[in-house]
């Protein structure tokens, strides 16, 4: 089948529950698709509940012209997946079935992507006094690297390794959910986009010219409510 006579999403998505599972209880997709974001390469994230799957699992297969991942559940292992969802603070199964299309539901959808709604607003726990102090000797750790390194390979990597931190401790901070890769960029936005671009510009613009002072300003101007870097008198383990 040509690009041209491709199915859309939608159908495509009902063909695979018919066809892999014709018996389950509920299905939806989600993904870029169904946020309007889609891209040439974007697949079909399709999450399927079936009381006959002994464990959940995830496969990724070629079929209907596309990409498609498919997290496959029973109605109760779902639950741990939320849960630790919650608890690394990237909620990517409850924000799949919230934002979800219902492709198959027999009496069982409505309450799940309910629970998914409510850990969503109720966002991830509070950072402790001691986690925040923790993150803060890494981020110092990580920026004296970069601001002592000379040699252009290992400032790139250390760059991104404060991104990574930065933006953690800013969303966490903040009791916001984090992301990875591309999500790290999107959570920053739903918290504040003024934030979020300057964010890709300080990092973009040491990429793009080597200079660090931008860098090290970001990172100063987050750890500054909480007392700035951290090194003296940190200590971690000590009885």
């Amino acid at each position: 089948m040509g690009e041209i006579n491709k199915l859309s999403p939608i159908d495509a998505a009902h063909q695979f529950i018919h066809k892999y599972f014709p018996h389950c209880q509920g299905a939806l997709l989600a993904g870029s698709v169904v946020r309007g974001e889609a891209t040439e390469t974007s697949d079909l994230d399709i999450v399927i509940f079936d009381h006959t799957i002994s464990s959940s699992y995830r496969e990724s297969l070629i079929d209907f012209d596309w990409a498609i991942e498919a997290f496959v559940h029973n109605l109760s292992s779902y639950k741990h997946f939320f849960k630790n969802d919650v608890e690394r603070a990237r909620p990517s199964l409850p924000r799949m079935v919230s934002e979800g299309i219902i492709l198959k539901d027999e009496g069982i959808m409505d309450s799940i992507k309910k629970e998914a709604k409510e850990l969503l607003t109720n966002g991830p726990a509070e950072w402790s006094i001691e986690t925040i102090e923790l993150k803060r000797y890494f981020i110092t750790d990580a920026l004296d690297d970069f601001i002592g390194c000379s040699i252009r390979g290992e400032e790139i990597f250390i760059a991104n390794t404060i991104a990574e931190l930065v933006s953690e401790f800013v969303l966490r901070t903040n009791r916001k959910w984090i992301g990875a890769s591309k999500w790290i960029v999107r959570a920053l936005r739903q918290y504040d986009e003024r934030f979020a671009n300057d964010f890709v510009e300080v990092f973009d613009h040491f990429y793009r010219t080597g200079e660090k002072k931008p860098v090290v300003e970001l990172v100063d101007h987050v750890l500054e409510p909480f007392g700035g870097r951290l090194f003296h008198g940190f200590s971690l383990g000590k009885k």
